[in-house]
């Protein structure tokens, strides 16, 4: 993207208390898709846009829960919302919402037909209990993020597992009824990580593998697999996912989803805004 004047006022968040903060636009995306009030017991008393603000704060500052800014709500108030729609499955439901959005913003029909599967190791921290290897290839000691995305970028499925895991055997978790959620996907698009019969038999549908050029020098930008690698980058720009910081693999999982959430929410309110 060029940035022009007009381009850099659309992404100016100066005037946000914090860069992380939703605009009354951005929330107006997500406030539907979020748990009502219940009919019974107490009345919630907690804005739950000022929840969001702050997990938020959290995925892109890259701050631990306990140092949350006082003008928040409690830390204890933020992580059991966090955790509340992680198990309830409130994550997921904003997420496929947003995609569906999305897409039609783009022009493309709700569901896609070809996606692009690839792998990111990253390092721990030192709480991480279970789903930590060693990444040989890569000489990392840590987990690995594995996403499915379409041919826009855009998230449709993570998993979160041992670095030490194979790609083609971790691949297998992407795959599992996934044309339930997806039944007009076509074909998979994948790097040579993926080659053999395992990943062929068990993907869904045919696995095509786009390779380097051997007789070319220098940096070659890949057809479909620069897609996925960008939407690594798009993750990985939130300092929270620099590595991973999660005692559980859960829950780096549900912090894909929701630095997907904030990209979407914002890419979705600067469309209504021009």
């Amino acid at each position: 993207m060029a940035w022009t004047p007009f381009t850099r006022a659309d992404h100016d968040r100066s005037a946000l208390r914090y860069t992380s903060d939703m605009t009354d636009e951005e929330f107006a995306r997500i406030s539907p898709l979020l748990p009502a009030q219940p009919r019974r017991g107490r009345k919630r008393r907690t804005d739950l846009g000022s929840v969001i603000d702050a997990i938020f704060y959290v995925l892109q500052s890259g701050c631990a829960w306990a140092n949350l800014p006082k003008d928040f709500p409690p830390k204890s108030t933020v992580y059991g919302y966090f955790r509340r729609f992680v198990e309830d499955g409130t994550w997921a439901r904003i997420h496929d919402a947003l995609y569906v959005e999305t897409r039609d913003l783009e022009g493309r029909e709700p569901q896609p037909s070809a996606a692009i599967i690839d792998s990111q190791s990253v390092k721990t921290g030192p709480n991480a209990k279970g789903d930590v290897g060693y990444d040989a290839g890569k000489k990392v000691k840590g987990r690995k993020r594995h996403i499915l995305v379409d041919t826009l970028g855009l998230l449709l499925r993570p998993e979160v597992h041992s670095a030490g895991t194979q790609d083609r055997d971790g691949a297998l978790r992407l795959f599992e009824k996934l044309t339930a959620r997806f039944p007009f996907l076509e074909v998979f698009f994948a790097d040579g990580a993926y080659a053999g019969e395992t990943v062929q038999r068990a993907a869904p549908r045919p696995v095509e593998i786009v390779r380097r050029c051997d007789m070319a020098t220098g940096f070659q930008v890949l057809p479909k697999r620069w897609i996925v690698e960008r939407t690594l980058a798009w993750i990985t720009a939130n300092r929270r996912m620099a590595r991973d910081f999660e005692r559980y693999a859960e829950t780096a999982k549900a912090f894909i989803q929701i630095a997907m959430i904030k990209l979407m929410t914002r890419r979705l309110a600067r469309f209504v805004n021009s």
